[in-house]
């Protein structure tokens, strides 16, 4: 059976991720996704595009990119007929299609650049099992943090110090923040442990600017419209980026993790590497460097200057959303802690 990243067939990729979002609480936007299906006859030029693929449509959502460009017209006033799809009011899918085909067709040369680069979800509820990883180093490692970032998008994880997390009654975080992440919990909950992030930043290679109104709407067109709660999220990370926005660099992959492991280290303190949803979308030349990176450094850790490599990312064969992390000095050996929703609605706890 062909591995679910590796679908090759655009057809077949849309269909799979029309049900992934009618099985995780967003059958709207599913129906809008499905709707992709009608264009595939080549009427339009974002039709041709879908119809002509030349990677992997699945791996490199595609049918999720160009979901992220309707719903952006509805959001911002210039097309207001799929308003009544994502609120629910449409149902039929061969009236969705239709419509799906009339806005791609009134809007084809708008749309078809929503093809050029993946969705930047940037969602702040996948920084729920961030957060319990680094409960679960504190008791190992100390509780001091240096935060680094792949794939920050627009950075609304790398804000993660100012949030407030309740994560199965293990709480952490600003109490007063505007940002609560407090997931389904599945398991028994993280260890309460103290938690300093002494620094974060971030690298994206097309950071966007939560300060600019248009960037942070285009961020929030890529989260499914009948989602309310992580709607709320992105209000709230907008709020917490125009108080104090976060510190992010223009940068490939790569290139930021040698940076900053050549950046000399604060005594007493674990640098971390983090990122979420993001492993798929590098070269893999681009992965083999950092994975080098990491154990020429792990190598070089010692009880002063730690090391830990935290990913939420995507396991290819399965789909589950896995939380792994790895730490030197000690070897580096890899622990799987957890799987998590996609957009943090449950975290399911293995600890170790």
């Amino acid at each position: 059976m062909e591995p679910i990243m590796e679908i090759e067939n655009v057809a077949n990729a849309i269909r799979w991720q029309a049900d992934h979002a009618a099985n995780n609480g967003a059958p709207c936007t599913g129906r809008v996704v499905r709707a992709q299906l009608a264009l595939l006859d080549g009427a339009s030029a974002v039709g041709r595009a879908l119809a002509h693929w030349p990677g992997r449509p699945l791996e490199d959502a595609l049918p999720l990119r160009l979901a992220g460009g309707h719903h952006f017209l509805s959001l911002t006033g210039a097309d207001a007929r799929l308003g009544a799809v994502y609120r629910g009011e449409v149902t039929d899918q061969a009236e969705v299609d239709a419509l799906v085909a009339a806005v791609t067709r009134d809007h084809d040369a708008a749309l078809l650049p929503w093809l050029d680069g993946p969705p930047q979800t940037n969602e702040a509820g996948r920084s729920a099992s961030i957060m319990a990883a680094l409960l679960w180093l504190s008791q190992r490692l100390g509780p001091r943090f240096e935060m680094n970032e792949l794939g920050a998008s627009a950075g609304v994880n790398t804000m993660m110090e100012r949030f407030h997390f309740d994560l199965g009654g293990t709480t952490a975080g600003p109490a007063d923040s505007p940002m609560h992440i407090r997931p389904e919990w599945k398991g028994p909950p993280p260890p309460q442990a103290p938690v300093e992030i002494v620094a974060i930043e971030g690298c994206d290679r097309a950071p966007v600017s939560l300060a600019d109104p248009e960037q942070a709407l285009r961020l929030k067109a890529y989260v499914w419209a009948e989602v309310t709660e992580r709607i709320a999220r992105i209000d709230a990370a907008i709020a917490l980026a125009q108080a104090r926005p976060p510190k992010l660099v223009q940068m490939d992959a790569a290139d930021f993790v040698d940076q900053r492991l050549a950046t000399p280290q604060a005594d007493d303190t674990t640098r971390v590497l983090y990122h979420s949803i993001v492993w798929q979308y590098l070269p893999p030349e681009t992965r083999a460097r950092i994975e080098a990176a990491m154990a020429a450094a792990g190598a070089t850790a010692d009880a002063r200057r730690r090391l830990a490599w935290v990913k939420l990312e995507t396991n290819r064969e399965t789909f589950r959303h896995e939380l792994r992390v790895r730490s030197w000095p000690g070897g580096g050996e890899e622990v799987l802690l957890g799987t998590a929703h996609a957009h943090g609605a449950w975290v399911e706890w293995f600890g170790a």
